[in-house]
């Protein structure tokens, strides 16, 4: 395990502004201690200081991870998140999509959300813009993509794509012998 680089730094950053823009600092800097990003395996962990330091102790090829898992570098350098980061996305987020109880399970099964089952939309959401994506009653399901802005949501036809799926908390379930 070993502190990211720069370059992984600034990449990572990046896709989490997407999401969280300015609140990033918030995850490191938090009331309750110092928290930290570290690399094992191309993944990316986020944990306390006292944990980093508990895991020194046990050496790279036996640990298997440690913290939770924000996502992992693909061997292009891109960053890619995983489901297991909402917890720490849901809280910090700019741009919200809540959807309506008849598409919820649509979307846990990995499909896009189409403007039939939209609920609301955060004012301002640009094109492209990351989103966390609840349901109505404010459960965060996972997050995605904004295909339209808001605007241009409220004049679309009801079978066109809103969110670009990403991730979503279904994934748990589909693909639980792959997440670490």
């Amino acid at each position: 395990m070993r502190p990211l680089t720069d370059e992984e730094t600034k990449t990572m950053f990046e896709k989490l502004s997407k999401y969280i823009g300015e609140n990033i600092k918030l995850l490191v800097d938090r009331p309750d201690g110092s928290y930290c990003f570290r690399l094992h395996n191309d993944r990316v962990y986020y944990m306390s200081e006292k944990i980093l330091k508990l895991a020194t102790h046990i050496s790279r090829d036996k640990l298997v991870s440690v913290g939770t898992c924000f996502g992992k570098f693909t061997k292009t350098i891109k960053f890619r998140l995983h489901i297991t980061a909402l917890d720490f996305l849901a809280p910090y987020a700019k741009f919200k999509v809540w959807l309506k109880p008849g598409s919820e399970q649509s979307f846990l099964y990995g499909n896009h959300v189409l403007k039939s089952g939209l609920g609301r939309i955060t004012e301002n959401t640009m094109q492209y813009q990351g989103v966390v994506v609840y349901s109505l009653t404010d459960v965060p399901l996972g997050f995605g993509v904004a295909a339209k802005c808001t605007q241009e949501c409220r004049q679309m036809d009801p079978m066109s794509i809103v969110v670009f799926h990403q991730a979503d908390v279904g994934e748990f379930i589909r693909n639980e012998d792959t997440l670490t």
